[in-house]
């Protein structure tokens, strides 16, 4: 009985840690998560089929409810796109937070699909979306790692500079 219940707390112990790790991650890089914001037409923020949660694109929207907003390759360079694709993966874990109380429950990051706002010669989707996706792998480590798509749109709602929607694994 001894055994099991020093199992059971080690077990709490190991579960609280790891949460912490994630929080203080998140501290460390100075990322403060807000509030998701709230759909802008008739859809949820996140729908969870079993293990999987389903989140809706997010576009770059700042702390201040301004969106950054523009095509990459023409109004922002590359940089503030990649930028831009990072806050998207920050409103994403507020998202995530929300859902799930805490980050932990987090199992893997599995697909991710980035829409990058830019004119038909624009071709450098990927680095632009590897802002979200460095930042998933900083956060999360080798469970951050996904597949992924990265493609270009002639325009995003509101003239949102990315958007990008995700599919999570989640502890049951």
């Amino acid at each position: 009985m001894k055994i099991l219940r020093t199992l059971f707390i080690l077990s709490l112990m190991t579960t609280s840690l790891h949460a912490q790790d994630i929080d203080q991650k998140l501290k460390e890089k100075g990322i403060v998560l807000t509030p998701p914001s709230q759909p802008i037409a008739n859809y949820v923020n996140a729908v969870r089929v079993g293990n999987l949660l389903y989140l809706s694109g997010k576009g770059p929207t700042k702390a201040d409810g301004t969106n950054i907003t523009g095509k990459v390759g023409k109004d922002l360079t590359i940089e503030q796109g990649y930028q831009a694709a990072r806050l998207v993966g920050i409103n994403h874990l507020s998202v995530l937070k929300a859902e799930l109380g805490n980050l932990n429950k987090v199992k893997r990051i599995v697909k991710v699909l980035g829409m990058v706002n830019c004119e038909n010669s624009f071709g450098d989707h990927p680095k632009v979306i590897n802002g979200y996706s460095d930042l998933m792998v900083e956060i999360f480590g080798d469970k951050g790692k996904h597949a992924r798509s990265a493609v270009g749109m002639g325009s995003l709602p509101n003239n949102i500079a990315v958007e990008v929607e995700v599919i999570v694994e989640i502890e049951p």
